[in-house]
């Protein structure tokens, strides 16, 4: 079995003589394999593909000269795999006759190679023959009554389809660097030209020539779909960037999803691609509606996060009759039967009078009473437009993630952008912070108020940020002056985050960090603009899962 990486390798022409190929999909749980031979910060989607071909038991693998990164993994597998067909395809960036030409050469050098290695022989007759049978694969297409999703940018990984398609979503076009179906051109007078040109002329990668065209390329395939989303690699620039372009005039709702390979981005992958589903599709199903005895109706929001479980009761009135804030300890599922028991307690309640319960948060599936589930995104943004209908832009920093989300005037959820899988600049880092400083989590934000010299933190990882309060803590800085560079530290990211959903007024902040009056001031001097804080900041996406209980039933 041969491995290999690229829309523009010649498939074909190895299983035409037999060879089984495969595509080779990373999914791994780290890259200590990968980081001993490669730098850290080479494109993840290499050492992915080095992590797997080490686990793998490939008779080879096929790469091309996409870029430097995967120019280095062939000078590694070459050096790991000595024994094995390791074979860089030149693909030329031209797609008109020369190129063509140059690619058929370079198709033909490789089959020799192919041949010398492996003792089998290309037969032109059966490669005319198999790729008859190729030319009428089926393509993807836009389907009645479903909400349609393009996916472009950088290959995307085949679990971002699979989410797709267990939410009921189709996924209308593939339009990364792997996607679409392959281009098969079987001419009888020149069977290897018409194939080298047909691969060449695919949805062009950033690299080829055609590249320039992408744009109208997009434009005219985007029109037929209801969302888009835009997939990226991490530190893979070129397609940074045009995602940046592209978000400029693209009419249709954009997601950017940027990922590492790594099984453990995997939730936060699901959370934002159920987020965009679920502003793209408004309808729900609504049960028979349940009230009690004397006409009254209780629903309940449950957010299940890393620090906190929250919960909150809303009757028909939509007025809030309980709340509960718990601490989520080892499992999220027993958190929720805590902050479950307290709320009914404190609403004078018993579990029979609620009609409808949906969840949010990244432990929403694993509450087992839960009638439904809704990503934190969503909540977030109708629970901020509950407390204050002006909000436009929510910064929401909890103990693993933060987010910033815009808002339309009905309070719809228009765009939003999380952090990667890194906890910098969330709760869980003030708390690394706080016990560096020994201080209570408290009293940090309290102290940073008090602070009298500028201090720049200028690492937001939280182990080198770490690293960098000890050797101020070694300088004799004080513990104020700290606290305010660190409260700063967490602004400055905040405000990118900010920037790349588009700033608008009002603001809001949510989270437990929202408690954290250092953070807070440090935010508003940054935005340059007050921030709108509710009694309870961490009940905001609760209440926003009551609403969507409220809304089952048409209230």
């Amino acid at each position: 079995m041969l491995g290999y990486i690229c829309k523009y390798a010649p498939v074909e022409v190895f299983e035409s003589m037999g060879v089984q190929m495969e595509r080779i999909e990373p999914d791994v749980t780290n890259f200590n394999q990968a980081e001993i031979r490669m730098h850290p910060n080479v494109c993840s989607f290499a050492k992915g593909v080095l992590e797997e071909v080490m686990s793998s038991d490939y008779e080879g693998v096929i790469l091309t000269t996409c870029c430097d990164s995967i120019r280095r993994l062939y000078d590694v597998l070459r050096e790991e795999f000595p024994d094995k067909f390791i074979y860089m395809l030149d693909t030329p960036r031209i797609t008109k006759d020369a190129g063509i030409t140059l690619y058929k050469q370079r198709i033909r050098a490789m089959i020799r190679e192919y041949e010398a290695f492996s003792g089998k022989r290309f037969d032109e007759e059966k490669f005319t023959a198999y790729l008859k049978e190729k030319e009428e694969e089926q393509q993807y297409a836009v389907k009645d009554r479903a909400v349609n999703i393009g996916i472009i940018g950088a290959r995307a990984n085949d679990s971002i389809k699979k989410i797709l398609k267990g939410n009921g979503a189709n996924v209308a076009f593939d339009l990364t660097c792997t996607g679409l179906g392959r281009k098969i051109i079987c001419d009888g007078t020149d069977v290897m030209t018409g194939y080298a040109g047909g691969l060449l002329s695919q949805f062009p990668c950033m690299r080829m020539e055609q590249a320039s065209n992408r744009d109208e390329l997009i434009r005219r395939c985007a029109g037929s779909v209801d969302g888009i989303i835009y997939h990226t690699v991490q530190f893979c620039d070129n397609y940074a960037y045009e995602y940046a372009w592209l978000k400029n005039w693209l009419d249709r709702p954009m997601l950017l999803l940027e990922t590492d390979y790594t099984r453990q981005s995997s939730g936060q992958v699901r959370t934002r691609i159920e987020a965009l589903l679920e502003s793209l599709t408004a309808e729900r199903h609504r049960p028979e509606k349940q009230r009690r005895s004397d006409g009254t109706m209780y629903v309940m929001g449950i957010d299940s996060g890393s620090t906190s479980t929250n919960a909150v009761i809303m009757d028909q009135d939509r007025k809030i009759r309980a709340f509960s804030v718990v601490r989520t300890g080892a499992k999220s599922g027993v958190s929720a039967d805590r902050v479950l028991k307290d709320v009914l307690e404190k609403a004078g309640l018993v579990r029979e009078d609620i009609s409808w319960i949906v969840s949010t948060g990244y432990g929403r599936v694993s509450i087992e009473f839960a009638d439904e589930n809704v990503t934190e995104i969503s909540c977030h943004g109708k629970g901020a437009h509950y407390f204050n209908p002006e909000i436009r832009t929510i910064l929401d920093i909890g103990g693993q993630d933060s987010k910033a989300i815009k808002l339309s005037e009905t309070g719809e959820v228009k765009d939003f952008v999380m952090n990667d899988k890194c906890a910098a600049g969330t709760g869980r880092f003030l708390e690394m912070i706080a016990r560096t400083l020994e201080v209570s989590l408290d009293e940090l934000g309290a102290i940073a108020l008090t602070s009298k010299e500028k201090i720049e933190i200028t690492s937001m990882c939280s182990v080198f940020a770490e690293s960098e309060v000890i050797s101020l803590i070694a300088n004799n800085k004080e513990k104020a002056d700290i606290a305010d560079g660190v409260c700063h530290a967490i602004a400055n990211k905040a405000f990118g985050l900010l920037r790349r959903v588009g700033m608008e007024p009002a603001y809001m902040m949510t989270g437990g960090v929202a408690k954290n009056p250092g953070v807070v001031r440090a935010v508003e001097e940054k935005i340059g603009s007050e921030l709108y804080i509710c009694e309870e900041p961490e009940i905001v996406g609760a209440a926003g899962a009551a609403l969507y209980a409220l809304e089952k039933y048409g209230v």
